[in-house]
């Protein structure tokens, strides 16, 4: 018990080190050195927990994206329809909590890996929740699955950098998630101020 604790503690103490230097110094300027002396912890210490700054980026992003999925559970599993913007609105409020480390992955940083990663799980979860919901209420749908979830996420990926580049976010995320559900559930051209075609 006492080693998870610890092991937790110095895990957090990486993230922590290395998103604060990625917003200070950009990644590529970073060193394991740089990260050992915030985190204050042993090079030894780090290199039982990652091979590399590399290993260790990846790893809080898959980290992220296991707590991202476990707030997203139950507002994904309490709708047999959708489209009721609450997993976009979790995905706000985690994003609000987590700031500093989104827009670092957001950005780009780290050569993009853990931005694909991000995109990559996200797109596959949000596939599969499209095909299921498709099947739950025997729809076929219009666009490819994949294709409808990559256009979705890449639309939720932009919108949510615009917010979190903001020191203060433009408009609350309540408000955001309910334009974007207008926009999910009415289109761009409706979205746009045109009439739906009769």
């Amino acid at each position: 018990m006492a080693e998870d604790r610890r092991t937790r503690r110095t895990r957090r103490a990486l993230r922590d080190a290395l998103v604060s230097l990625v917003l200070e110094r950009g990644y590529a300027a970073l060193t394991v050195d740089d990260i050992t002396g915030r985190a204050d912890i042993a090079r030894a210490t780090f290199y039982s927990h990652c091979r590399d700054k590399e290993d260790l980026f990846a790893q809080v992003a898959q980290d992220l994206l296991k707590e991202l999925g476990e707030r997203l559970q139950p507002a994904v599993a309490g709708s047999p329809v959708g489209f009721t913007g609450k997993p976009v609105l979790e995905l706000f409020r985690h994003a609000e909590q987590e700031r500093d480390l989104y827009r670092i992955i957001l950005r780009g940083e780290g050569d993009g890996r853990p931005l694909r990663l991000f995109t990559d799980v996200f797109v596959e979860r949000t596939t599969g929740e499209f095909r299921d919901r498709a099947e739950r209420n025997d729809v076929r749908p219009r666009i490819d699955p994949e294709l409808l979830a990559r256009a979705w996420v890449g639309e939720q990926v932009a919108v949510l950098r615009w917010w979190l580049e903001h020191d203060v976010p433009p408009m609350p995320a309540e408000e955001v998630t309910r334009m974007l559900l207008d926009l999910a559930v009415h289109g761009r051209y409706w979205a746009s101020g045109f009439d739906l075609p009769a």
